[in-house]
């Protein structure tokens, strides 16, 4: 006998049903036909239009993402052994992947772990949790103390949670932003650790810092372009907590630049540096990058090497244009600057501006700036932050290592 479901149904369309056949898990406003009554944020059944199972997710009406899809496998049951399971899948792959740097790196990445909305970021004893999805929400205590369990377990304890929920995209979601230690758990007084990545040391502040307190995703990047750095005079746009400027210096760079546009962000890169005794030849210069690649003043610097590093230009394919627009300007810009033989580290961080649009954009600079571009390596973020093929949201981070010629 056919076991009853206990989920109630939503009918989705042809193109939703090949998307989720697909491997993609997100089910749009508009692809829904017809939904039987659903709690946002409880479990729903997607079925198509002749009620085949298609799979199981977090439904809610208040958002263009109607519902999330968790598993597609009909027999699951969504209990306390089933997010286990999940948690423990995805610490194990980090273990695999990140080997001696599991101490500090993104434990939980969304969609890329089955988890919809939902990222942890690991900071020695210190974890980061930022959740996007209504129904990650309503059982995010089970799914803490779950995670805090399985660490214990590796013999990886825990000192605290800390939730950074003050993300815009919560409201569209209907969740409240906020901050704050995780209920129930105990945490520190301060919301200020430290961590070596590369072997540098940094101060994250994961309380009030971009993101989690600190962008992990970059960590074998900055590897990459320190070990082109040694006896180069290195400009790094956009640096925010210093972290290309401190790969470069400890590499051996001859001077290092280091410039943001927020005087926050430099305080930070110059403590950064202080803790790694690096600051004896590194300088920190406040400014818009824009502005700073545009100064000819530059030319009589000696630099030969620009590693640009800045925030998305966009978080819409609406605006993808213009973010196209930035990033032809600023990478034309740097590659006028730079001259013949020196090095150009370039980046982007939104997944509207894919590979192939990126380097069309790389293609129209150089030919702008008159120079050709001698492709030295292409990288994407960190193992830590995976890439799922059936879903491109999960692709996002490109960064290319060139020489100028």
């Amino acid at each position: 006998m056919k076991q009853q479901r206990q989920f109630s149904k939503v009918t989705v369309t042809k193109k939703a049903q090949r998307s989720l056949q697909g491997g993609h898990p997100w089910v749009y406003a508009g692809e829904v036909i017809t939904a039987e009554p659903t709690p946002n944020g409880a479990l729903c059944d997607l079925v198509n239009e002749k009620g085949t199972y298609l799979g199981t997710g977090f439904y809610n009406d208040q958002s263009l993402i109607r519902v999330r899809v968790l598993s597609q496998n009909a027999n699951d049951q969504f209990d306390e052994a089933f997010w286990r399971r999940r948690i423990r899948y995805s610490l194990d792959y980090r273990r695999i992947v990140m080997g001696a740097d599991f101490s500090c790196c993104r434990l939980i990445f969304g969609e890329a772990d089955h988890f919809p909305g939902w990222t942890v970021d690991r900071f020695g004893s210190i974890l980061v949790s930022q959740i996007m999805s209504l129904g990650i929400e309503q059982i995010k205590d089970q799914l803490f103390a779950l995670l805090w369990e399985e660490m214990e377990k590796l013999g990886e304890p825990i000192e605290g949670l800390y939730e950074r929920n003050d993300i815009a995209l919560r409201r569209k979601e209907g969740m409240s932003e906020g901050t704050g230690w995780a209920a129930g758990f105990k945490h520190p007084d301060s919301t200020l650790t430290q961590i070596v990545e590369n072997g540098i040391r940094y101060e994250v502040d994961f309380g009030e810092g971009q993101k989690t307190g600190f962008f992990l995703d970059q960590k074998y990047n900055r590897a990459a372009a320190a070990r082109l750095a040694q006896g180069r005079t290195v400009l790094d746009c956009c640096t925010h907590t210093g972290s290309f400027a401190l790969n470069a210096a400890q590499a051996g760079a001859k001077r290092v630049i280091a410039a943001d546009i927020s005087a926050s962000a430099l305080a930070s890169a110059k403590r950064n540096a202080q803790l790694n005794g690096l600051e004896a030849n590194m300088e920190f210069v406040q400014g818009d990058v824009f502005d700073l690649l545009a100064d000819e003043k530059w030319k009589t610097q000696g630099i030969d090497y620009i590693i640009l590093d800045p925030p998305a230009f966009t978080k819409s394919r609406k605006t993808i244009h213009n973010a196209y627009q930035g990033y032809c300007q600023i990478n034309t810009l740097a590659m006028k600057l730079l001259p013949r033989g020196a090095l150009l580290a370039t980046a982007s961080c939104s997944h509207f501006m894919e590979d192939a649009m990126f380097e069309v954009m790389l293609q129209e600079a150089a030919q702008k700036a008159k120079v050709e571009l001698r492709q030295i390596e292409v990288r994407h973020q960190a193992p830590d932050h995976p890439i799922l093929m059936s879903v491109p949201e999960t692709r996002y981070l490109k960064f290319y290592l060139f020489q100028i010629v």
